[in-house]
């Protein structure tokens, strides 16, 4: 990364990606990532009071949309960085989204996760053919065991969500939903580390499309964040939206004070109901984090204007053994 951490740092320093990175995303993964379908459902939309339209990201490869942007940032790697292999940290989806990318690209990946990262997504990553090392459940952890494996292999860093090629990658989401759902009044997104909704805010820009973030009451840095005009980092999030337990970084909230309009937030409770209408209504599996947006139209309301409302389901990465509701 050349990007300062520094959550002061002014946007016209930042290294942001442009609606042109995007478009050359497109066109690089075009070959390997799936277009996913949009779905709807006349019974969510009457307890809604709106008409929702869910793209279904959970359908894309590994499961989340995390794949768009691994693989935009692997193969915009030059042969040279790429022959040592590829290295990030991750709780689950971008893990294994690298793994899949490195495989796909025929490079190694090395992932370091939390040691209370969910069984699934650890299956994932070596079932992607990715070299787990794992580390204490804190973002300081994550961050000294990755530059400890540096010090000895010059793997390329990919990080999940604070990199130009990964947030241009995830911005290919939204602009997916916008061909293929024609005027629709907004665009609501889960945000953990900001990549999926700083894309969403990009793919958006200048069409009229208001852009919300939504995220667990008991993981609302983002929305504080945006509040208080600087990064506050997440202390203790304690939420079952695993996925969304991270802070937000320069790039995606530089992007996200630009283009996002609010980012609204959902208890546990209601985040696990949403999680269950989805499965039941539109038949389609969504791991918490996915249904975090639902749950915020549902407990908040309807934004002011916005009749016609594009939901990204952002993954579908359940432990079948252990659902929240059990």
């Amino acid at each position: 990364m050349n990007v300062s951490s520094d959550p002061g740092t002014a946007i016209n320093s930042l290294d942001l990606p442009g609606r042109a990175d995007m478009h050359a995303a497109r066109a690089r993964i075009a070959p390997h990532a799936h277009i996913t379908p949009v779905l709807s459902s006349r019974g969510i939309n009457a307890l809604a009071g709106a008409e929702l339209h869910f793209k279904a990201e959970n359908l894309q490869r590994v499961g989340a949309f995390k794949f768009r942007g691994a693989c935009n940032a692997v193969f915009s790697l030059a042969n040279d960085e790429a022959s040592h292999g590829v290295i990030t940290h991750s709780s689950g989806n971008h893990a294994a989204a690298l793994a899949l990318a490195a495989r796909l690209r025929g490079v190694t990946a090395r992932i370091v996760m939390p040691d209370n990262a969910p069984d699934v997504k650890k299956a994932a990553v070596v079932a992607y053919g990715g070299q787990i090392e794992f580390c204490k459940p804190t973002e300081k952890a994550r961050e000294e065991t990755v530059e400890r494996l540096r010090e000895s292999t010059p793997y390329a860093l990919v990080h999940p969500f604070n990199d130009r090629r990964i947030i241009a990658g995830q911005a290919t989401a939204t602009a997916e939903l916008l061909e293929q759902v024609p005027g629709l009044d907004a665009v609501i997104t889960p945000v953990g580390g900001g990549g999926l909704l700083s894309g969403a805010g990009l793919a958006a820009r200048g069409s009229g499309v208001a852009v919300f973030g939504a995220e667990p009451a008991n993981a609302d840095d983002a929305a504080r964040s945006l509040a208080a005009g600087r990064i506050i980092p997440v202390e203790h999030p304690d939420t079952v939206a695993d996925g969304l337990r991270t802070s937000l970084g320069p790039l995606t909230f530089a992007l996200i004070q630009r283009d996002v309009r609010s980012i609204l937030t959902v208890g546990e409770d209601d985040i696990i109901a949403a999680m269950r209408l989805l499965w039941e209504r539109l038949k389609v599996v969504v791991e918490p984090s996915g249904a975090v947006p639902l749950a915020a139209l549902m407990a908040n309301g309807i934004p002011s204007g916005a009749r016609r409302i594009g939901v990204i389901l952002s993954g579908g990465n359940v432990d079948l053994k252990s659902l929240p509701w059990q």
